[in-house]
């Protein structure tokens, strides 16, 4: 087993609605934002984690595999009645309680993918600063009395607005069982165009975290109209 190539995925990941991924809460403030966003403690900007885009998309691959349970898809899941789960353990990696025996190391080789947390677009931000606007907004939310017909409990809820954009990257290990990577590439743009279609982030049901993939680039060659074009529902690993 040898490793070929590190291929580079990137683009622009643009939110058509507010995006909510939470931070821990150090403190509660009286009067303060229930639920606030997560941030780089460098710059104070909202940022997107690889795990959560990680996370997200390998929980639809497993979802459309028909195959999924509920903790990650791991070494048992393997079999001919769900093929599809060979290419998202080859991509995402096995669980962390799987013991591997060498054969079965071999077969599958390591984890390929790589997810980059995605910070805001530079240009984004100096666009909004020039407006004197803010990088987040704050959402009031409550809960109806069915009965009374009232609002209870409200909350407020931090999000990063829609129009907002991120730089979007991730690697690609391509090794020589591999081919030439455009059978694991399928699953992968398909896991993205599921994400596409669902939502990133919390409280999707409601609206928030709909996004927008823009501009993508495979090592430079533009691969966008290959990733529009492509039915996740229709792709299938061989």
């Amino acid at each position: 087993m040898q490793l070929i190539k590190i291929q580079t995925l990137e683009g622009t990941l643009e939110l058509l609605s507010g995006l909510r991924i939470g931070a821990s809460e150090g403190e509660i403030r009286i009067g303060g934002v229930d639920n606030q966003v997560i941030r780089n403690p460098i710059n104070n900007q909202p940022y997107i984690p690889g795990s959560s885009l990680k996370g997200k998309v390998r929980s639809l691959l497993e979802w459309r595999s028909g195959a999924v349970k509920s903790e990650p898809l791991g070494i048992r899941d393997l079999s001919a009645r769900h093929p599809e789960v060979r290419p998202i353990l080859q991509l995402f990696g096995v669980g962390g309680g799987d013991q591997l025996s060498d054969e079965q190391a071999r077969d599958l080789g390591p984890t390929r993918l790589a997810f980059w947390d995605a910070a805001l677009q530079a240009d984004w931000v100096r666009q909004i600063e020039g407006d004197n606007l803010l990088l987040t907004e704050i959402k009031t939310e409550n809960r109806i009395d069915r009965i009374k017909g009232v609002a209870e409990h409200p909350r407020q809820t931090e999000r990063v607005p829609a129009g907002s954009r991120f730089d979007f990257r991730l690697s690609i290990k391509v090794l020589d069982i591999d081919g030439d990577g455009a059978a694991l590439r399928q699953t992968l743009l398909a896991g993205l165009r599921l994400l596409e279609l669902d939502s990133l982030g919390g409280s999707g049901s409601r609206g928030y975290g709909k996004i927008k993939l823009r501009e993508l680039k495979l090592d430079g060659a533009n691969v966008q109209a290959e990733f529009e074009a492509l039915d996740p529902f229709a792709a299938r690993a061989a």
